[in-house]
């Protein structure tokens, strides 16, 4: 039988009773995987290349998880794969618990080098329920798309619990997955996967057998919200009694994954391995990811944006006019018109937008939703971008917001909002140029003309 530690890391927790999976792991590492005992840190690992945001668009990851899944080693696997540590911590900061920090260490599970993921939670450490994690979400300072998809994951987790101990979902009270580590798994998980951009898909998962022992009691391995989460996910016996998928990596790789595979047909093109913290007897325990393209054949970048454009010699100017706002609030980046010369002499234009890769087919049915045109072409292309950002400034006449636009490409670019300037301008009775030059200056001051 596994039995719990008071003082270990359960690895997902149970509503009513969290299970610490396997013995005692001391405090501080990473909590949700299965451990490999004492193996040796890697001396001075090479760290792996950085991926860039957006990298994983067009592009797949394969979760092949021979040992399970944990939500710590998901996390450790997408660093190891390349993710920036800086891309967990903002996520982690942006949640809003104090004391926490997190780690990427290097060790050896067997003879593999891999990545663990170490949190050094808050003393403050305590249950929440799913109505206390999902309002410390919405108040958080995340991002969009990483908030929504932490959510998802936490409900999925939520309505195994709930069936399990058949309550109301919001009545669910988590134990060690509304503990502070937990919290960091599932956002670090979500930042990660996030910022890479990538279709998920993962292997069948290998569950242990034999019992857990929890606050309230004995329970069989898989554990039962586990096994809730894995609701239409392939099993298989993983022929060692010992739990191999832990209810935070159950509801991670049942949230985000598309598909489930032994292996894809697809030219891998980086991988990560993602350390758990228990010795299994029978195999390294670790998790591997791999980004790639999907198919046999070799790809080329299909590119992070697309170029949508539309032919038209029907369209009025109030017509195009207004379709130039909509995409731009659809989700295209720009959106720009050229003069042309169609069939038969006859005078047109072509609407042109950017936007990202994975909002083109949206943007393309708003281009058609939205003018005469009958069809939409779009191209992938690659762009490299300045890091830009938005400060306030005050000037003489007002504040007003700048973006600055850096990085190692020479003098900062700086551009005062100019909707706002005008406003001001028209308040003061002074010419718009005045403002956007005060607060050029004003911007300059505080970034400095050579800001990167």
């Amino acid at each position: 039988m596994t039995k719990s530690s008071d003082g270990g890391h359960a690895h997902g927790g149970h509503a009513h009773g969290g299970h610490a999976h396997g013995g005692p792991a001391p405090r501080g590492h990473a909590h949700g995987g299965h451990a490999h005992g004492d193996d040796a840190k890697a001396p001075a690992p090479a760290p792996r290349p950085e991926l860039s945001a957006g990298s994983g668009r067009g592009k797949w990851i394969h979760f092949d998880a021979p040992s399970g899944i944990a939500g710590d080693m998901t996390v450790a696997a997408l660093l190891d794969l390349g993710v920036p540590l800086s891309v967990v911590e903002a996520a982690v900061a942006a949640v809003g618990i104090p004391g926490v920090s997190v780690q990427a260490q290097g060790v050896f599970r067997g003879a593999i080098a891999a990545t663990s993921f170490v949190v050094h939670p808050t003393p403050e450490d305590r249950e929440r329920t799913l109505g206390e994690i999902l309002a410390l979400l919405d108040a958080s300072g995340l991002e969009a798309g990483v908030r929504d998809l932490s959510k998802r994951i936490f409900m999925r987790l939520g309505r195994a619990e709930a069936k399990v101990h058949r309550i109301a979902l919001m009545d669910v009270a988590f134990h060690e997955v509304g503990a502070v580590d937990a919290i960091v798994d599932i956002v670090g998980a979500a930042a990660c996967i996030d910022y890479l951009g990538a279709e998920i898909s993962a292997s069948p998962l290998p569950v242990g057998r034999g019992f857990v022992e929890c606050r309230h009691g004995i329970l069989p391995l898989p554990a039962p919200a586990t096994l809730e989460c894995l609701t239409g996910v392939p099993t298989y016996d993983g022929g060692i009694d010992a739990e191999l998928v832990t209810p935070t990596g159950a509801a991670i790789i049942s949230t985000v994954a598309r598909e489930f595979c032994r292996f894809p047909s697809w030219t891998p093109e980086a991988i990560g391995w993602g350390a758990g913290t228990r010795k299994l007897a029978d195999r390294p325990n670790a998790l591997r990811a791999i980004l790639g393209f999907r198919g046999t054949e070799p790809h080329v970048n299909p590119g992070t944006h697309a170029v949508l454009e539309a032919n038209m010699d029907d369209a009025t100017g109030e017509v195009i006019g207004h379709a130039v706002e909509v995409l731009l609030a659809a989700g295209a980046l720009d959106v720009w018109i050229n003069s042309v010369t169609m069939k038969k002499g006859r005078p047109g234009l072509v609407l042109h937008a950017l936007a990202p890769f994975e909002e083109a087919e949206s943007v393309a049915a708003t281009m058609l939703r939205e003018t005469p045109s009958i069809g939409v072409r779009w191209s992938a292309y690659s762009r490299l971008e300045r890091p830009r950002r938005q400060i306030q400034v005050t000037t003489p006449f007002g504040d007003v917001p700048v973006k600055v636009s850096s990085g190692p490409f020479g003098p900062a670019e700086i551009k005062p909002e100019f909707d706002r300037c005008a406003e001001l301008a028209a308040a003061s009775g002074v010419p718009v140029r005045s403002v956007i030059q005060s607060a050029f200056d004003a911007a300059i001051a505080a970034v400095g003309a050579d800001s990167d």
